[in-house]
């Protein structure tokens, strides 16, 4: 069973690379074919296959098919998800503390 720590990991690992950003940026304007954003970013299938893959583990980016071609999406509940994650982990914890150093 996945932990929330590894769940939570594959938002980060989604935005950690220039690719995956580039392929956001392209989802912006709206839902992409694959092979507009194979076309889009001159990379071979199985390099945006993985690249999409990891995108969409992570919840950011949503796919449907049609026909044999998949088509891709940003998705409204991954962004909240990962906006509300990223607050989460960054607002400082400012409930009181027992235990060591005072």
């Amino acid at each position: 069973m996945e932990s929330s720590y590894e769940r939570d990991a594959k938002v980060f690992k989604a935005l950690c690379d220039p690719r995956r950003l580039a392929i956001l940026e392209r989802l912006r304007s709206g839902e992409k074919c694959v092979c507009m954003l194979q076309e889009d970013m001159d990379i071979g299938q199985s390099g945006l296959s993985y690249h999409m893959k990891i995108l969409c583990d992570s919840g950011i980016v949503e796919s449907r098919q049609e026909g044999k071609w998949t088509h891709y999406r940003l998705s409204e509940t991954g962004r909240e998800s990962a906006v509300a994650l990223l607050r989460q982990l960054t607002t400082p914890d400012t409930s009181p503390k027992s235990g060591c150093c005072g």
